[in-house]
């Protein structure tokens, strides 16, 4: 079938898939059925990129309105564009290059992911001081309370892999085809750095919590910065949840394929309502549960 196939059977939806297929010279539709495709750093990021985004835009013409966007890592060229900060086409090229930058300091640093469940960011932090000497070992997502991703050369991975198991957490290794998120990637900071350089950014309609701040903001020079940083820091996706509820956000929706993220703010903010939208039919629902005057 394909991750693509629900939104773009919506006109909202197939709007996107048509505009960034014309960008890329690609059908969008196509490559998100290519299974082999998909496995490639380089292409997985636009592909993910325009789901989200149509997900987002089958919500907005659903009636939806938002208080503010979050995206986990590429996410968060979603989370921009939705707000209105970037325009789809020119985000789309920085996507397209990031990909690209990504996958070949992958290739030239191999290194890989792991998942950590029952240890804090801070326990995790110090578990990578003692695995990770003589290599590359850091906390590359900061995903919930008990649950953080390491990211690093393979020998380190392996080694806090033990290590944690040896303190009772649980270790599961990530299929990524690097160590994003990790000084493995600075070879790609430059391109990805001189792409960012070129867009334009626009005050948001609302606020955006960067990965790497984890703090609501609308000014587009803060958004520039922290998004050149992106890659090689971690992604504060607990705090950036944290920040939402303060802000007296409690519903939230994740657009697009799979239920990740939902299942991770319902640890960091269990008080909160998350739901999955993962088609058109899950938004026109969404819409309908929310009171007209509570934008979410």
């Amino acid at each position: 079938m394909g991750m693509a196939n629900p939104w773009s059977s919506h006109s909202a939806g197939a709007a996107v898939f048509e505009q960034v297929s014309e960008a890329m010279d690609r059908d969008l539709v196509e490559l998100c059925r290519d299974e082999t495709a998909l496995r490639t750093t380089e292409l997985v990021q636009p592909a993910l990129f325009a789901c989200d985004l149509a997900a987002f835009r089958v919500l907005e013409a659903e009636g939806v309105s938002f208080a503010a966007a979050a995206g986990h890592s590429l996410g968060e060229f979603v989370a921009l564009v939705a707000a209105g900060a970037l325009e789809t086409e020119p985000a789309l090229a920085v996507v397209v290059e990031r990909g690209r930058a990504m996958q070949e300091a992958s290739e030239n640093e191999p290194g890989t992911m792991t998942a950590l469940i029952g240890l804090s960011p801070a326990e995790s932090a110090e578990l990578c001081a003692i695995a990770g000497r003589g290599g590359v070992l850091e906390v590359a997502n900061e995903n919930a309370p008990k649950q953080t991703v390491l990211s690093g050369s393979v020998e380190a991975i392996e080694n806090a892999e033990e290590l944690a198991r040896s303190r009772g957490a649980k270790a599961v290794r990530l299929k990524v085809a690097g160590a994003f998120h990790s000084p493995l990637m600075k070879p790609a900071v430059a391109t990805v750095r001189a792409a960012i350089a070129n867009l334009e950014f626009k005050q948001p309609r609302f606020p955006v919590v960067p990965n790497v701040s984890a703090r609501p903001t609308i000014e587009p020079s803060a958004l520039r910065d922290v998004l050149s940083r992106q890659i090689v820091s971690p992604v504060r996706w607990a705090t950036s949840m944290n920040a939402m509820v303060e802000a007296e956000i409690d519903t939230f929706a994740e657009a697009g394929p799979g239920d990740v993220l939902t299942k991770l703010a319902k640890r960091s903010a269990p008080g909160a309502t998350a739901i999955p939208i993962g088609s058109p039919e899950d938004a026109v629902s969404f819409a309908q549960s929310i009171p007209e005057e509570d934008p979410t």
